[in-house]
């Protein structure tokens, strides 16, 4: 477990229901273990059990309220419902949602067929939209929420080696203010996280070359490497109640890449 916390603490944070997508590695799961650090009560879902319970394991050998786990792969959208109602059932209304799964396999737009396309917008894109619209019921009932989706610099900067991923994570950052416009009234805040190129297992195992290297050194403004929990700080906030007035926005945290 990452243990390497900045020491901001969100007492608003303490006990409240939050509901992670993608929650087992990566990202996901730097969210989920400052979720957890910080008292709140966290349920995540995913499709990889193993590593899914190696996280619940770490969290509660660190001395926090270990998270829930709930199997589920999130292009069966009734499975995602039922996620977020065991949820709500086990812990109470889910005040924080944080849509933060998604694959970025690399591919060449003269392969992409019908079904691909389907099944990329499915894997990175759709479930966000039905994730949101699940929980709204119960965050508007408890007085207010937050939605966190995740999108990526991918679209700003226009990457050239997996179109449909680019595609579904623009479209990201149009639905969150369309989302955030509607939820307004019920003071359910909508922001879009955009990471950059954060150094991941993945990542790094499958696409930090040299030439990966000498371009992070180029583009970002700083010299240091992004790490998922970068992201999952700011993620705090978002979810706290100390950033209340802040939706439909896009918070970028890529080390000035953009």
């Amino acid at each position: 477990m990452d243990t390497d916390f900045v020491n901001a603490a969100y007492p608003s944070l303490k006990d409240r229901t939050v509901f992670v997508t993608g929650g087992a590695s990566g990202i996901g799961a730097s969210l989920v273990e400052h979720f957890c650090a910080q008292g709140a009560v966290v349920s995540f879902v995913d499709l990889a059990e193993e590593p899914a319970q190696r996280l619940v394991a770490s969290v509660a050998a660190a001395g926090h309220r270990p998270p829930a786990f709930i199997p589920c792969d999130l292009r069966d959208v009734e499975a995602l419902q039922r996620a977020v109602a065991e949820t709500a059932a086990a812990h109470g209304p889910i005040r924080v949602l944080l849509n933060n799964a998604g694959n970025d396999d690399r591919h060449r737009t003269e392969d992409v067929t019908p079904a691909y396309w389907d099944d990329r917008m499915a894997v990175n894109l759709r479930h966000q939209f039905f994730a949101a619209q699940a929980v709204r019921p119960q965050m508007r009932d408890a007085g207010g929420g937050s939605i966190v989706n995740f999108g990526s610099i991918t679209w700003m900067v226009g990457d050239p080696d997996c179109p449909a991923y680019v595609t579904a994570k623009a479209a990201i950052s149009g639905m969150t203010r369309a989302l955030a416009r509607e939820f307004g009234p019920e003071r359910i805040r909508v922001n879009c996280m955009i990471p950059g190129w954060v150094m991941t297992e993945r990542q790094v195992t499958l696409w930090l070359t040299p030439e990966g290297e000498r371009q992070i050194a180029e583009r970002q403004c700083l010299p240091d490497r992004l790490h998922a929990p970068d992201i999952a700080r700011m993620a705090l906030f978002l979810a706290a109640d100390d950033s209340r007035m802040c939706t439909s926005q896009n918070f970028i945290v890529d080390g000035g890449w953009v």
